[in-house]
């Protein structure tokens, strides 16, 4: 395939982060009305839905084989066990710390391209990862005395790894459509999350009221069909590595929204800790010079 004009890659890239900074604050909001996993399962679903027709009018076959399975594979990791950690941890942990916890997904991503032999093990990733996880670790432990319990934080933690796996595995695998793979990937993750959601014996009804459903909408339309197909295309064009930078930029929005709409409290050594977070993404992503693509 002919390698992706730099500005498609970078235009790309800077909206799924500019979308991913706000669905924290959006998941937050869905979480006052809606159980978790079952927001998560309605949003999925939707979102699956959605693709499956775009799919049939573009005359897309379903995919077969391996394609097929790097499709569940990458459904399962990156919606079915990513979304209900990520949805459950978001009840007790605010959306711009969550965030932050999300930003050590480089580091993550790196090691596990790594381990299934797609990329080297690259010193300038590393050191821009672990410059941000410094910024994390600032953060993190200027909040963690509001937090009765790790628990959550834990939870989001195996969320951003769950969401490292599923792109690997998406990356690993033969070359699929962007909306192919989220299309069938989202139908995984939704089947996987209403298991989920009968486990936790989550109340299972259709919300009717607009601050139930907006976040819903948004989440799946703006969230799932959009932010999501572009990462796919990304997955195909660019190194996972690099691409997963974008998971230390998204926290600098987020705190900034859950500040501004949520009333979320920002310490001064938090945003701190943003300031190194950005400083590790210029380093990882070497933005002071070209880059291949």
């Amino acid at each position: 395939m002919k390698p992706a004009p730099a500005a498609l890659g970078w235009g790309a890239w800077g909206t799924c982060a500019a979308i991913w900074g706000g669905t924290f604050l959006v998941i937050a909001f869905g979480n006052d009305q809606v159980p978790p996993v079952w927001g998560a399962t309605l949003r999925l679903a939707l979102a699956s839905l959605v693709l499956l027709v775009i799919m049939a009018i573009l005359r897309h076959p379903l995919p077969r084989g391996p394609a097929l399975l790097a499709a569940v594979r990458f459904g399962a990791f990156q919606f079915g066990l990513n979304f209900p950690f990520l949805y459950l941890g978001e009840m007790r942990v605010s959306s711009g710390l969550t965030a932050v916890i999300y930003s050590t997904v480089p580091l993550s991503t790196a090691i596990l391209a790594w381990i299934f032999g797609l990329e080297p093990l690259r010193p300038i990733r590393i050191a821009g990862a672990l410059i941000a996880v410094v910024g994390v670790a600032t953060i993190f432990f200027s909040q963690l005395k509001t937090l009765a319990e790790p628990w959550p934080m834990l939870f989001v933690l195996l969320s951003s790894w769950s969401a490292c796996l599923g792109t690997v595995l998406l990356k690993r695998g033969p070359r699929l459509s962007p909306i192919d793979a989220n299309a069938i990937g989202a139908g995984v993750g939704a089947a996987v999350c209403w298991v989920w959601s009968l486990l936790l014996r989550e109340p299972q009804q259709l919300p009717g009221e607009w601050a139930a459903i907006g976040p819903i909408l948004y989440l799946a339309i703006v969230g799932s069909v959009g932010a999501f197909v572009l990462f796919a295309w990304l997955v195909n064009h660019w190194e996972v590595s690099r691409i997963s930078y974008i998971s230390v930029v998204i926290p600098v929005i987020a705190l900034t929204l859950g500040v501004l709409l949520r009333k979320e409290q920002v310490s001064g050594p938090s945003l701190a800790g943003a300031g190194i977070v950005l400083t590790g993404v210029v380093v990882g992503l070497q933005l002071w010079k070209p880059q291949p693509h």
